[in-house]
C-alpha cells in the first residue's frame, strides 16, 4: 500500500471509552503543564484525549468537580474540570463552544496521523516563498506586529518580525491562528493549528 492509499484517521473512528461522550478518545502522549484551582502549577502528559476530556498524568491531581486549566503542545489552552483521579493522575473534562471542539477535533486528527504515517513536524512539508510576504501578527491581547513570511509550508512559516515572542505564546498569523515554536536571529517560526489545504497551498497563498 502505497501513502497515496492510506486513509486518513479519524478522531470519530478511534475506539470509545467507557464514559458517555459525544467524540471518541485517542492515545496520545503530549507534554503541557496545568494549573489547579488554587493556582498552583505542575508538569503533565497527556494519556488519551478528545474535543470533549482528557486523561492527565499528573503529579498533583486536582479535587473532584474543580477547575482546570492546561497548556498543551500543538494544542495550547485547555480548560475543564476533574471527574476522576486515576493510578498517577486524573482524568477531566474539556468545556469549550463547540467551535472550539471542532478546531480541537481537526488538531487531534491531524496529529494522529502525523504520528500514523511517520510524518516529522514542519520540516517534513516542502517549504516554499509566497509571493505576497507580508501578513501581521495579532497577539491575544489585539496588538498587532507586521512581519514578513520568510517561508511557508502547510504545517507552518518562519516570520522575520524582529521580535523574540515567547515560545508557546499563541497568535494569529494574519487569519490563521498559530503557536511560536521556534526563535532565530531577527524573528520566529510558528506552528499552524490546523494545516493548510494542500488543495489551497501554492505561491500564490496569502496568509
Amino acid at each position: 500500500m502505497t501513502n497515496d492509499d492510506r486513509f486518513m484517521i479519524s478522531v470519530e473512528a478511534m475506539p470509545a471509552s467507557q464514559e458517555r461522550r459525544g467524540y471518541r478518545r485517542v492515545k496520545l502522549s503530549l507534554l503541557g503543564r496545568y494549573m489547579l484551582e488554587d493556582r498552583r502549577e505542575f508538569p503533565c502528559q497527556t494519556i488519551d484525549i478528545s474535543p470533549s476530556g482528557v486523561g492527565l498524568l499528573a503529579p498533583v491531581p486536582g479535587e473532584i468537580g474543580s477547575r482546570v486549566i492546561v497548556y498543551l503542545d500543538h494544542i495550547g489552552r485547555i480548560e475543564g474540570s476533574v471527574i476522576r483521579k486515576i493510578e498517577n493522575g486524573f482524568a477531566m473534562t474539556i468545556i469549550a463552544p463547540q467551535s472550539k471542539q471542532d478546531k480541537l477535533a481537526g488538531q487531534l486528527t491531524w496529529l494522529v496521523n502525523r504520528l500514523a504515517f511517520g510524518l516529522r513536524e514542519n520540516r517534513s512539508h516542502e517549504r516554499i516563498e509566497l509571493m505576497n510576504t507580508k501578513t501581521v501578527i495579532t497577539f491575544k491581547d489585539g496588538r498587532r506586529l507586521p512581519t514578513i513570511v520568510v517561508d511557508c509550508s502547510i504545517s507552518g512559516a518562519a516570520l522575520d518580525c524582529g521580535e523574540m515572542i515567547p515560545l508557546g505564546t499563541e497568535v494569529s498569523v494574519g487569519r490563521r491562528e498559530a503557536r511560536v515554536v521556534r526563535h532565530f536571529e531577527g524573528g520566529i517560526a510558528v506552528v499552524f493549528d490546523q494545516p493548510i489545504s494542500t488543495e489551497r497551498f501554492g505561491p500564490d497563498f496569502v496568509l
